[in-house]
């Protein structure tokens, strides 16, 4: 009843105070002229605000977006051994937790930037006010009055508006920093703020901008370090200019100025890092391996197949954030960079400047500029790419694209001022050097799964991104006859088949007339066996095989082996068509894998930026690998990789032939190299091409040399003395990487010892370490093993003898008794200890 009573008197009251003051609003209308001006305009004012803010808030972004908000992050690639080689990035941007940023580094952005942050709604009322009376101030004077903003508010004007300088974009900024407040923590405002605020030198967050202008990591930084990078917001391409280093001084001391009153630093602590230099890098140490041609056939692919920007996927090369991991053996791929680099210098030799890089316009002035956005560069020993500048007979210059400009000596006749060339140091200036017109392309790939270990596309990636490993189309030569032999021992034919060296002509139709073949040099003649003239590499024999085979045999081997397509004509089993390195090596992969071809790949998989497998290239199946408990079967195994393509003895007689062209052969160069190598080395006509392709059971490598426009190297030149050596060289530089182990026999391979010359089986004698000793082990399939002696050889034999016995008989010497078969023909002789029967 109490309670009851108490509810109705708030009631009365109400109502009768409520009256009072309406009853006083009217008489005051009704009677004083000032307060119905002063009512109409408060009104007006509240209807305005109202109307303003509805405006401003209708088409705002979402805040709760942020709740998901993803940096945009670079895609960071790994090699093979899990180390990061390189990142894709457009922006220097790394992105950090809130723990992960050090205390000292929070404090001097709250001093330098928003002292309040832990006690305002989002917007600070003081610094607005500020900002308004500054506007006001500068306005129409074109001066860009102060902001004002709290964090939140840049987080808001970053992430959400952009950076239109307006004040309908301060009111939505102001708005949506209160809409945030709401939504997201203080921690979690200070984490989006520290990792996306722009910085200068292309870098966003503090991360970034630690790398880019200290080397460090954040977490690395001095105090002096943290009170730098907190001043950036306010200007960033301004305090990090070398010319404004004293503004930048000025203003890092008033932070630390404000870290000592708000605190955060002691008095002795500011007055040490006052007093130290800005200490900023002008050039931030690398972290990418030299392996350009890798690294951009991977950014190609990736792009291909997630988008390259944001706005195609969130899984994207330059946003997305991917963590990807390579097959790139950084070793292995510093040695092919060099042993290939090496093989052109020498092939170079002392023939003279070959011309410059590139032509550049210097009649402006701007040199440094045009020489900087041509992105021309050289990463070998000390030599840079400039351009010369000024040439006036025996004197010229040369500059760099940080602008400066030194005496250029070693000066070609055909040089000229606009000239893009290589330099290196000499002296008080630089001396012109000589970037090889003659090219080539290097691959090394693992052969038990296809995986590319290293990939070098020419002398510099920086100078031409042509990758002539995978790009350039080019005849193969001999390289490719280990699969026409292959056709033929697939055909009938054995290591130990005789095989004519000897002319073949071949009609090849009326508008092209007949074709007639020969050796590389010239000569030929007799007949010898498949082991030999793959060794010795016979043209000869080579087309006698393919046509024995089948041209559309050997053309079908070709296809299988993903070599290439071509038709049935006797010129491309000499290595006529076109191929790659790529193909070339992966072919002679599957070789030594007992005919297992896989797909040649550079990347192994993908993670999205947090961590899940997106993309493997090995996309085997292992059924229960992930099973909670041990089920008591069998354990799980994924099943074999690749496609067979050949037959495994087959590819193994091969590879057992190739490894005596290294013994004995084309390639024995490589003989000192002591390891269990088989190759094949290959000079097209001209000769335009001089190859090599070879390896052991777990690496195989293939480099070709020649110029871009194909011309003649010059008849000295052979895949043997100009390939070979590259191949060589990288051998001896990743020696440790290679195992003394000689590829082992499939099933049904056997092995017996015969006499290499003629093919014919051996059994009074064994197979030494000599490299060229007559017996050797010879690799055959069952039952296609050669007789002792051949029906023909007994024949002759035979009837040596019996003309020997007749002479005898004749001379008046002992009489002989000769035996016949059954149909006249002298038998077998049979030798026992009591004499011939």
């Amino acid at each position: 009843m109490e309670e009851q009573t108490t509810v109705e008197y708030a009631r009365f009251r109400l109502r009768r105070d409520s009256n009072a003051v309406l009853e006083w609003f009217r008489r005051n209308w009704r009677e004083r002229r000032l307060f119905r001006w002063a009512a109409a305009a408060i009104g007006a004012f509240v209807l305005l605000t109202i109307v303003a803010w509805f405006w401003l808030a209708r088409d705002l972004p979402d805040a709760e977006t942020l709740l998901d908000y993803e940096t945009p992050l670079p895609t960071v690639v790994r090699g093979i051994d899990g180390e990061i080689v390189h990142s894709y990035a457009r922006e220097r941007r790394v992105q950090l937790q809130y723990v992960d940023f050090p205390q000292r580094m929070i404090e001097a952005y709250l001093s330098a930037e928003d002292k309040t942050f832990f006690s305002h709604g989002g917007v600070d009322l003081t610094g607005t006010a500020n900002a308004v009376f500054d506007y006001a101030v500068k306005y129409g004077s074109g001066e860009r009055a102060v902001g004002g903003s709290t964090i939140t508010q840049q987080v808001a004007k970053n992430l959400l508006l952009g950076d239109e300088y307006s004040v309908t974009r301060k009111l939505k900024e102001m708005i949506l920093a209160r809409r945030i407040e709401g939504v997201l923590s203080k921690q979690e405002i200070l984490e989006l703020y520290l990792n996306e605020i722009p910085l200068g030198r292309r870098s966003f967050g503090v991360q970034a901008a630690s790398r880019a202008y200290f080397d460090k990591d954040v977490g690395d930084l001095d105090l002096h370090e943290m009170a730098f990078l907190s001043i950036l917001p306010k200007a960033p391409e301004r305090y990090g200019r070398k010319a404004n280093e004293s503004m930048a001084i000025d203003r890092r001391n008033f932070v630390l100025r404000k870290m000592e009153e708000n605190g955060f630093i002691t008095a002795a602590e500011m007055r040490e890092a006052q007093a130290k230099p800005l200490g900023l890098v002008t050039q931030r140490s690398e972290r990418s391996v030299d392996a350009g041609y890798f690294l951009e056939e991977v950014r190609r692919s990736l792009i291909e197949q997630f988008g390259e920007t944001a706005e195609t996927s969130s899984n994207s090369v330059y946003a997305g954030g991917l963590w990807v991991r390579t097959s790139l053996d950084p070793e292995m791929q510093i040695a092919a960079r060099d042993a290939l680099r090496a093989g052109l210098l020498r092939y170079h030799g002392s023939r003279g400047w070959t011309g410059p890089i590139a032509t550049l316009d210097v009649s402006e002035g701007n040199w440094a500029s045009q020489l900087a956005s041509s992105y021309l560069s050289v990463r070998y020993e000390d030599w840079r790419v400039g351009v010369v500048t000024q040439r006036s007979g025996s004197s010229a210059k040369i500059g760099f694209s940080d602008g400066s400009e030194v005496p250029l000596t070693g000066l070609p006749d055909k040089l000229k001022a606009g000239d893009v060339i290589a330099a290196s140091p000499s002296g008080s200036g630089y001396r012109v050097r000589t970037i090889p017109e003659v090219s080539g392309g290097f691959i090394a790939e693992q052969v038990q799964t296809g995986r590319v270990l290293a990939m070098q596309g020419g002398f510099d990636n920086r100078l031409s991104d042509f990758n002539r490993a995978t790009q350039a189309l080019r005849q193969p030569g001999s390289t490719i006859k280990p699969f026409v032999y292959a056709t033929g021992l697939d055909n009938g034919m054995t290591p130990a088949s005789e095989v004519p060296d000897q002319t073949f002509c071949f009609y090849q139709g009326a508008n092209l007339g007949e074709k007639c073949f020969r050796n590389f040099g010239g000569g030929g003649g007799g007949v010898h066996t498949m082991r030999w003239g793959l060794e010795q590499s016979r043209n000869l024999m080579t087309v006698h095989i393919a046509m024995e085979a089948g041209m559309p045999q050997v053309i079908k081997t070709f296809e299988n082996m993903k070599i290439g397509s071509y038709e049935p004509y006797p010129a491309f089993a000499l290595g006529a068509g076109d191929t790659t390195v790529q193909k070339m090596v992966n072919a002679y992969a599957a070789l030594a894998n007992h005919g297992r071809l896989h797909e040649s790949t550079l990347i192994d998989y993908v993670q999205d930026r947090h961590g899940k497998v997106i993309w493997r290239a090995d996309k085997r199946k292992c059924t229960n690998c992930n099973m909670p408990e041990w089920d008591g079967k069998a354990m799980p195994r994924f099943g074999l990789q690749g496609k067979e393509v050949i037959d495994p003895r087959t590819a193994y007689q091969v590879v057992h032939m190739l490894e005596g062209v290294v013994t004995r052969g084309t390639a024995v160069r490589l003989r000192d190299l002591n390891l269990p190598l088989f190759g094949k080395t290959g000079t097209t006509s001209g000769p335009t091409n001089a190859w090599f392709v070879g390896g052991s059971p777990e690496v195989v490598a293939g480099v070709y040399v020649g110029f871009d426009q194909p011309r003649n190297l010059g008849g000295w030149v052979q895949g043997g003395n100009t390939a070979a050596p590259i191949f060589k060289e990288f051998v001896q530089k990743t020696k440790d990487r290679w195992k003394d182990e000689p590829p082992v026999a499939p099933a049904g391979i056997r092995m017996v010892r015969i006499d290499r010359i003629s093919g014919k089986r051996v059994f009074d004698a064994w197979p030494t370490d000599d490299p060229k000793a007559s017996v050797i082990w010879e690799a055959f399939k069952p039952d296609t093993e050669p007789a002792r002696s051949t029906r023909q050889d007994e024949i002759a034999a035979k009837r040596k003898e019996i003309l020997e016995l007749i002479r005898r008989g004749r001379g008046g010497g002992e009489q002989q008794t000769v035996v016949t078969d059954g149909e006249g023909q002298p038998a077998d002789f049979v030798e026992d200890q009591g004499g011939i029967y």
